[in-house]
């Protein structure tokens, strides 16, 4: 259910936190019950996308075109060069013909310590995206063109991989998310644009087509706690498909050492279906039929980031999502349990991103470093339904728990471990997966929740 394989961004984010709170010291601080009380409302999160034809024709085009129709994006025209690119997974060398488009400067109403991008692409058999972000500080300075994923929907051209190592000094690259270094310094991200770079078989027509890239930017203030939100719907449940992830424990352990770790991948799928998402015999031939539910099995191994060596990549997921017919993803934040009721009444299931005790969510039997559920409903209570893929069977995937612990463990930013060291939350984390054309009630609720 974790993020396994080598120290997350989320890991190395709280050391931060750590010399903060435990004045830099190992020795735990306090019991978790004794944690302060933050009660400052989170600020706004600002998320913008590209992804009308309009839209589109505002970038910076080299090699690239627009296309117009029901689903607008940008696609090779007449490649800008040719480019040898050796994959970091494989060793090979090949060469690749590549178009790049900028979108225009995205100035944020939120300036921002973190941000995430998220695109929703098609890339045949021969071909591969990247996705960049460059920005500007609040003091003017800017940031490097960073990479922000190296992607394609298979695995026989490339291996999708995030990139380690980027950083200027003031900011890093953790794995899919940009972060300021040291946000008590007070420095921002105060604007960026991104870059997309198409890549294809040199002498060939083929082509990606990105239908939507975007990024997140927010500046979540640390806390223990976060104020109690108060039911605002009536009580609703999306009929969700229900999967376990822990029916797969041990399989292809290549996939972030098998089904014990997919706790993303398996929600995305929960979800993907929930729109009419499905993979054909074709797709699935390669899994031992043997395997109960081999989607999730193929989502895992679509969602797998080699550098990161796991399926818990964000943006990988969302991309992921997209693949699959008039479906799109995004990764955004959320500011309370009443958003998630808003996209509940309006159809929209979501998944959240959230770390634990055993002890702080009744009902899940288990803690965690890092976990993804499906939220499908509020009880009249209004406490949460959630398809918890950490479930020892698909029967009992489905749970309530109780909204004030719910909410809490989704959107704090810093939690003591069960060894009382200071360790950080996702601050509200949570991917979303809607049709390419909503109804307009599906509109107004993603709107209301800050994605266009």
């Amino acid at each position: 259910m974790s993020r396994s394989g080598p120290p997350s961004r989320r890991s190395v984010l709280a050391a931060a936190v750590v010399a903060a709170v435990a004045g830099g010291t190992s020795q735990a601080t306090a019991a978790p019950a004794a944690a302060p009380r933050d009660t400052a409302p989170a600020r706004p999160v600002d998320y913008r996308a590209w992804t009308t034809y309009a839209e589109w024709r505002t970038g910076t085009a080299l090699g690239t075109r627009a296309l117009a129709g029901a689903r607008p994006g940008i696609a090779i025209a007449t490649p800008a060069g040719t480019t040898d690119y050796t994959d970091p997974h494989t060793g090979t060398t090949a060469a690749w013909e590549y178009a790049t488009w900028t979108s225009p400067v995205h100035r944020l109403t939120v300036p921002a310590t973190e941000a995430i991008a998220s695109w929703n692409a098609h890339t045949p058999p021969g071909t591969w995206i990247q996705t960049e972000l460059q920005g500007t500080y609040s003091d003017g300075t800017q940031t490097p063109w960073y990479v922000m994923g190296r992607w394609a929907a298979g695995d026989e051209d490339i291996r999708r991989t995030s990139v380690d190592g980027q950083t200027d000094g003031r900011s890093t690259i953790w794995t899919d998310t940009f972060a300021v270094d040291d946000p008590a310094s007070g420095l921002r991200l105060a604007s960026y644009r991104l870059r997309l770079t198409l890549y294809r078989r040199p002498g060939t027509q083929l082509t990606p087509t990105v239908w939507r890239i975007g990024a997140m930017g927010s500046d979540v203030p640390d806390r223990f706690t976060v104020p109690a939100s108060t039911p605002a719907h009536p009580a609703r449940e999306l009929t969700v498909p229900r999967y376990s992830q822990e029916i797969h424990a041990g399989q292809y352990p290549q996939y972030d050492n098998g089904g014990e770790a997919w706790c993303s991948p398996t929600s995305s799928q929960m979800i993907i279906e929930y729109w009419g998402g499905r993979l054909t015999p074709a797709q699935l031939s390669w899994v031992d039929p043997s395997y109960t539910d081999p989607q999730v099995c193929h989502a895992a191994r679509s969602t797998y980031d080699y550098q990161y060596a796991g399926c818990g990549n964000w943006p990988f997921n969302a991309a992921y999502a997209a693949t699959f017919k008039d479906l799109q993803g995004v990764i955004t934040r959320l500011g309370s349990l009443t958003d998630l009721e808003t996209l509940i009444a309006a159809g929209i299931p979501a998944m959240t991103s959230q770390s634990f005790l055993k002890s702080e969510l009744t009902g899940a039997g288990y803690g965690t470093s890092g976990h993804l559920m499906t939220v499908i409903g509020f009880t009249a209570d209004g406490d949460v339904i959630a398809n918890d893929p950490a479930s020892p069977s698909d029967a009992a995937v489905r749970r309530v728990y109780l909204r004030r612990e719910f909410e809490n463990i989704w959107l704090r930013t810093k939690r003591y471990n069960a060894s009382g060291k200071v360790v950080s939350g996702s601050g509200g984390v949570c991917y979303l997966y809607f049709p390419a054309h909503p109804t307009s009630h599906q509109r107004e609720a993603l709107a209301a929740v800050g994605v266009c």
